[in-house]
């Protein structure tokens, strides 16, 4: 008969050898590491495209036609018949001054200027007549003339109290109201017409060789892609100011529809020209603490070469020939249109996951789409 003892350590040794097995089972049927499925990606070799070359800088606009408003006679303001902002017409009225004396002046004049006019006619007729002598004919005249001219003097003063505009725009500021006393030759205010505009270009000393007459000028807002309006470079000046270290370069800017106005300062580029460069696609590019990267497709043999934080051990039981993705840090420019030129960290020979790069890591095994 047996011992009950043997029996209970037979039963427990059982059960321990079981529960190994199952433990066995288990830990063989849970995934290993790299044993998940490739992800599915679509990867391309990098091609030549033609980029632009440019330069961002900032430049300031100001109008080509601006008149700054002064009197041409002193005197008290009487009426103000515009305000800033307000579209004028060359010849509209602006400001009227105080006309109450010289129009009093004008009339006296004229009086007797039309007084010496009558007067020289009479002598005329009496020296055809015989009864005064062309002497005193002549000194007639000459009193006749005087007095027309010196009512021309007075009505050309009258005039300059109405002020006008020289050219048609926009009125600026008036720093005038009624009952003020201006000064002949004092601005008060200005016309501003910002459909023919200028940018005044600041180009760095150091790129100052790049920049010639004739190329392509873009204005931007920071916000939209597309520029607000374009012009080219018709002026370089010789020299550097000193303190900003920058070279002026001007542009002419049509804006027919206003949306730039003088004085306002803009993000600008100078289109310097163009050359073939390698080429990503936008989505290709990951971007991670301020450095750029694209995943290409690799063997294991590549990624032991860089194998960063990769699993070597795990990776290394995957099937022979799985194809893996490889982080690469790459140098771009500008982006342009939908894709980047690649000015460093990139061979011609790669292949560039260009979709599916979602969820990649350093390592990531992955099936090429067909």
């Amino acid at each position: 008969m047996a011992d009950p003892r043997s029996l209970k350590m037979s039963s427990g040794l059982k059960l321990a050898i079981r529960t190994a097995v199952l433990a066995a089972v288990v830990a063989g049927c849970s995934p290993q590491p790299g044993a998940r499925p490739p992800m599915s990606v679509q990867a391309e070799q990098p091609r030549q495209e033609a980029f632009v070359r440019s330069l961002d800088t900032v430049s300031t606009l100001e109008a080509t036609k601006e008149i700054e408003l002064a009197s041409q006679a002193g005197g008290r303001v009487q009426q103000v018949l515009v305000q800033g902002g307000d579209s004028v017409r060359a010849g509209q009225l602006l400001v009227v001054l105080d006309q109450t004396q010289l129009r009093a002046d004008v009339a006296a004049l004229q009086a007797t200027a039309e007084t010496d006019a009558i007067a020289y006619r009479r002598f005329q007729g009496l020296v055809s007549q015989g009864a005064a002598t062309a002497l005193q004919r002549d000194e007639v005249r000459a009193r006749a003339i005087g007095s027309q001219q010196a009512l021309r003097a007075k009505q050309a003063d009258l005039a300059y109290k109405d002020i006008r505009a020289p050219i048609s725009g926009v009125m600026g500021d008036l720093t005038i109201k009624p009952g003020d006393v201006v000064q002949a030759g004092t601005p008060f205010s200005r016309i501003i017409r910002n459909e023919q505009l200028q940018a005044r270009i600041d180009i760095p000393a150091n790129q100052a060789k790049a920049v010639a007459t004739g190329q392509r000028v873009q204005l931007l807002d920071g916000l939209n892609p597309r520029p607000l309006a374009e012009g080219r470079i018709n002026l370089i000046d010789p020299g550097v100011n000193n303190a900003s270290q920058t070279l002026l370069a001007k542009a002419a800017i049509v804006n027919p529809r206003g949306l730039l106005r003088n004085g306002q300062r803009l993000r600008t580029r100078v289109i310097l020209g163009a050359e073939r460069q390698w080429a990503v696609p936008f989505a290709a590019v990951t971007r991670s603490f301020g450095q750029n990267f694209v995943f290409v497709v690799g063997t294991l043999q590549d990624l032991e070469r860089d194998p960063g934080k990769a699993d070597l051990a795990a990776l290394r039981r995957l099937p022979k020939g799985t194809l893996l993705a490889l982080q690469k840090p790459v140098t771009l420019g500008p982006l342009q249109g939908d894709l980047y030129p690649v000015l460093s960290g990139l061979n011609p020979d790669d292949r560039v996951i260009a979709s599916g790069s979602i969820g990649l890591r350093h390592g990531s095994p992955v099936q090429l789409k067909r």
